[in-house]
């Protein structure tokens, strides 16, 4: 493999901009994660999708907001527009924890640096260029502002916050996946003849442009004004003074972001008005081909030689398969961002990706991952498409799986096993998660049956690096309701198949579980009997976390309004750190230093049955004499 130059990559300097003979630029992109240039890192996409359309891109990684603001000068003035976002996580989940505590490491920064970009970069970085560059567009996108762009409730300020235009003083809002709406921009700038972009222009040229959010200044201004088939939500104001309200709000955002055909929702903010435009049917397989053919160097930029970026190594000889996920769980925002309708690429482009890793100096014959949000989701859709433009359900399989739904695993088959007959590889991983309750499914087509319980067999045996990661969250009928997964029943039975499996083929592999403490809806006693349930399957858990209220989900609504969005009942939540350290001890229930909490919590909730689950009384010699 020949070693890329610099200017292989997107420009990130002046210098770097006369090395390819440009004296200035159309877009500058700056973002709070490293410049890797990769397809799983999104400030990468967008720059070699807008190159594509043959615009001039240059790359701002991580800019010094604390000094001088020579980062935001460095490129000059660009053409068009600016492009703004904090990076592949939204900023404020990256830098805390769930009990709103500084991580120690931040996975996309060199060496994992904790301090390398703000808090909601996306409004910190808008506000400079702002003032810097007054008359310039900016275009903000990622998964920060577009789970906030309507009114949306912050952990960390513990508050309900406006859309992210009415602080960050941008322009636009390109929400979701940004491949369609930045090439829709462009054709519309190539057919407008647009050499040098002003606000105003931007603003007329995307008044009608799908997956796009505006603030306008008075509803006269708002294109084709306010109709009868919009969706009009409650002023923020109102949401402010009514969580009732919020919650109401919620359910029609969730519902319009999971449509085929969605409707256009408009929110009133400080006299102002939001409209968000409906998005974009889902891309074509062409489509997504077309953005992750584009030619990557799939490594950092020169300027990190020597450092590490945790986030780059996790994924480097990893390969995603699929975008979307129909799941529809509650506390998860990737519907919310990639949409429920999976978009799979093809076998073609696929392949051509494991042979680019292949050709990288040090792979060494293992990729870590084929996957994508969920692992087993490639390829599934309607069998009868015009019944999910009629659909508006967020989970396809939740309550119980849609009729409708082709959960045919062949097609995932072949990609496993074109992939592994390559002479390169010696073994493919799925590092992502599976989801169980479509491998148990029971279709009326025996064919495909047969081919989830062949796919369930070659998974295990042939792609499970020792420790298969799955996520049943929880134990509780209840909670597992508002979560929107699967019974642990299902849980039970998938364990079963993987020990049959594990002892038919010789193997000594394990299956990890992954939980949630302070879920709405979720007690102590529920915690309680998940350890003991737990405990009974031999786990000592280790891949467990407190819930984290993020924007635009329903288990988030759920725990700020109190309130059940499609219900409006009342749901229970632990909100204060004395509640969820009392629920989250559960997990360590096999620690020592946890015994005596643990014991006296079950006495207080008078369930001593549990205690003697958990921590039965040593046999005395004439029981264990018995026994013997």
């Amino acid at each position: 493999m020949n070693l890329p130059q610099l200017t292989d990559w997107l420009p990130t300097t002046q210098k770097e901009m006369k090395l390819r003979g440009w004296d200035e630029v159309d877009v500058v992109l700056f973002s709070g994660d490293a410049y890797v240039d990769h397809p799983s890192f999104g400030a990468a996409v967008v720059g070699r999708l807008l190159e594509a359309e043959g615009l001039r891109v240059a790359i701002v990684p991580q800019p010094n907001w604390r000094d001088d603001l020579r980062d935001f000068k460095k490129m000059g003035r660009p053409r068009l527009f600016f492009a703004i976002s904090a990076g592949c996580m939204d900023s404020m989940v990256n830098k805390y924890t769930a009990n709103r505590r500084l991580r120690s490491e931040d996975a996309y920064t060199p060496d994992g640096r904790h301090d390398m970009r703000p808090e909601r970069a996306t409004i910190t970085y808008s506000r400079i260029v702002r003032e810097l560059y007054p008359e310039v567009p900016i275009i903000l996108g990622g998964i920060e502002a577009s789970l906030r762009r309507l009114t949306h409730y912050d952990y960390w300020q513990e508050e309900l916050q406006k859309c992210i235009l009415c602080e960050s003083g941008a322009d636009l809002i390109t929400y979701g996946m940004g491949e369609k709406p930045l090439t829709d921009l462009c054709q519309r700038l190539r057919e407008a003849g647009i050499k040098q972009l002003s606000r105003p222009a931007l603003r007329q040229l995307v008044a009608d442009m799908p997956q796009t959010v505006v603030l306008y200044n008075k509803v006269e201004e708002i294109p084709d004004g306010i109709g009868q088939k919009d969706i009009v939500l409650h002023p923020h104001e109102e949401c402010l003074r009514d969580k009732r309200k919020q919650a109401e709000n919620f359910r029609h955002i969730e519902e319009e972001s999971n449509k085929y055909h969605a409707q256009r929702i408009i929110q009133r903010v400080d006299g102002r008005y939001t409209v968000v435009n409906p998005p974009y049917p889902p891309m074509s397989q062409e489509e997504l081909d077309h953005s992750f053919d584009l030619p990557y160097t799939r490594l950092p930029h020169p300027k990190y030689k020597g450092k590490r970026i945790p986030a780059f190594d996790m994924i480097k000889f990893s390969v995603n398969l699929h975008r979307g996920c129909f799941g529809g769980c509650a506390f998860c925002t990737i519907s919310a961002h990639q949409g429920k309708f999976i978009v799979s690429r093809s076998k073609e482009s696929i392949l051509r990706e494991v042979e680019a890793i292949t050709r990288m100096p040090d792979f060494k014959g293992y990729l870590s991952d084929l996957g994508g949000p969920s692992a087993n989701m490639y390829a599934m859709r309607g069998n009868d498409l015009t019944l999910c433009e009629q659909c508006k359900r967020p989970s396809c399989i939740h309550p119980k799986v849609c009729p409708n739904l082709n959960t045919d695993h062949r097609p995932l088959l072949d990609i496993y096993q074109s992939v592994d007959a390559l002479p390169q590889i010696k073994k493919s991983f799925i590092g992502s998660g599976v989801r169980y309750d479509l491998l148990l499914h029971q279709s009326k087509d025996e064919a495909i049956n047969r081919a989830a319980r062949e796919y369930t067999r070659e998974l295990i045996t042939h792609h499970v690096s020792g420790r298969l990661k799955v996520a049943p969250e929880h134990t509780s009928p209840r909670v597992l309701d508002l979560m929107r997964k699967p019974s642990f029943e299902q849980f039970y039975e998938f364990k079963r198949i993987f020990d049959r499996i594990n002892k038919e083929e010789g193997l000594n592999q394990q299956i990890v579980p992954y939980f949630i403490s302070s879920h709405p809806g979720c007690t102590e006693e529920d915690m309680a009997e998940l350890a003991t349930i737990t405990k009974s399957l031999d786990f000592h858990l280790e891949q467990v976390q407190d819930f984290t209220p993020t924007p635009m989900t329903v288990s988030t609504e759920t725990w700020y309004t109190g309130l059940h969005p499609y219900t409006l009942q009342p749901v229970f939540s632990a909100k204060s750190p004395q509640e969820k350290l009392a629920q989250r001890m559960f997990f360590f229930w096999y620690k020592p230093e946890e015994r005596s909490k643990i014991t006296s919590a079950l006495r207080r909730m008078n369930r001593p049955d549990l205690i003697g689950r958990l921590y039965p009384a040593p046999m005395g010699k004439t029981e264990w004499k018995k026994r013997k």
